[in-house]
């Protein structure tokens, strides 16, 4: 397509932004495969026109204010990536973008507070554990609640699992034929741990050493994602500082995480930390990926049943991995497991970050479809591989079919569960 932006008064970002937008031709083959666009039915709302939106505001024709409703309405689940037959890196300029008109934008007050709460508790366990147990009495009073807060209270599940802790390195079971340093997440230390666990069980009972790096912290995606490249900045130097170089790879079990650690090099690009963060992001590996890489797996014990196992391709897995065969293969290596595809399997399940918090009414609708096309799969469980997922899934599926993650699923099968 051609423009006139320039690049270089938009710093860093402006590069990355332009050359993705040069590429789009508008052929419209993304339309088909987003979901707001399906929800919507408006092209402001699509791909192509929210490029056509981004480039003219990076071309100063057009107020920002003016595109910023539709840019706001884009999942960022990257299914437009995989449709465009001329390459277009979406992801290089739909998150640059947030960040740029970010640092321009007055948003409304009670918006504010709220993206503040979040950014303040999710990325931090500890905080986010207290915070959820007073949303959880906060429940009560739902009615008196602000209308923009009560979809971060209705997506927290009744009760919490009780807290985990991991050591700071987990021996390889038999021979050591791998050593990886693994990323424990944050808001999934919460809601879930016991991801973390199956985790390093599945890769220790593979000959693998699982290192956790004391000093890791938030991988700084849910801050990348809305526009606050500050935070995300500071995630991301955390990390860089905190992995170690003596492993064979950085291993993520969250697809946004993932996806984040591999958006390095876009988040301190034009820093003093973009070269190591060029290096680090190739490392990062998630870890269907490592282990179907790895080979020579131990098959898991013949099962007391067969089972249907429902397979939810988490978008940042997908679609900004390339991560589809992998956990399937793993899956199936399991006696008596059916894997079932799901139709639509490329439509965003709705929770995209903080997506079901800050657009509920289009992510309760893509929640609420996805949950119907599990039910009617007649599957006995679902597995995905991203804690954003699993919980907006169980939030509409309202525990009528369990949903774990992959490598609690192939953990449950090694124990004969």
């Amino acid at each position: 397509m051609f423009h006139s932006i320039n690049a270089a008064a938009h710093g860093p970002l402006g590069q990355p932004m332009a050359a993705a937008v040069q590429a789009c031709v508008h052929c419209g083959f993304c339309l088909a495969a987003c979901p707001t666009y399906r929800e919507l039915g408006q092209e402001m709302d699509s791909p192509r026109g929210r490029i056509v939106l981004m480039k003219q505001v990076l071309e100063g024709t057009l107020p920002a204010e003016a595109a910023e409703p539709h840019v706001d309405k884009c999942l960022g689940c990257l299914a437009c990536e995989p449709a465009c037959p001329s390459g277009v890196q979406y992801r290089d300029l739909i998150s640059p973008f947030r960040a740029l008109a970010e640092k321009k934008r007055l948003r409304p007050l009670m918006e504010r507070i709220r993206r503040w709460a979040v950014a303040f508790t999710l990325p931090h366990p500890a905080r986010f554990r207290v915070a959820a147990a007073l949303a959880r009495i906060a429940k009560g009073f739902a009615p008196l609640i602000p209308k923009s807060f009560r979809p971060m209270l209705d997506l927290l599940p009744d009760k919490l699992p009780a807290k985990q802790t991991w050591p700071a390195v987990s021996p390889a079971i038999g021979p050591r034929r791998a050593r990886v340093a693994l990323l424990i997440g944050c808001a999934q230390q919460v809601l879930d741990p016991d991801i973390n666990t199956a985790t390093i069980e599945v890769l220790t009972r593979n000959g693998v050493e699982v290192v956790i790096p004391p000093t890791q912290g938030c991988c700084g995606a849910l801050a990348w994602h809305v526009g606050d490249i500050s935070a995300a900045r500071k995630f991301a130097r955390q990390n860089v500082m905190a992995f170690p170089d003596d492993v064979d790879a950085i291993v993520t079990n969250a697809a946004g995480c993932g996806s984040g650690l591999h958006e390095y090099h876009l988040i301190l690009a034009g820093t003093a930390d973009a070269e190591n963060a060029e290096q680090f992001r190739h490392r990062v590996c998630d870890v269907s990926l490592f282990l179907t890489r790895l080979g020579g797996l131990i098959p898991p014990p013949p099962q007391k049943t067969n089972r249907r196992i429902a397979y939810h391709d988490a978008c940042h897995l997908a679609n900004a991995q390339g991560v589809r065969s992998e956990p399937r293969a793993l899956l199936a290596m399991i006696p008596g497991a059916e894997i079932v595809e799901l139709p639509d399997a490329h439509m965003c399940c709705g929770s995209a970050g903080t997506y079901n918090m800050d657009q509920p009414e289009i992510a309760a609708c893509l929640g609420a479809a996805k949950a119907a096309a599990i039910t009617d799969s007649v599957a006995h469980s679902v597995a995905t591989g991203n804690i954003g997922c699993i919980s907006q899934l169980r939030a509409h599926l309202h525990g009528r079919i369990p949903v774990l993650h992959t490598m609690q699923v192939l953990r449950n099968a090694y124990r004969g569960l």
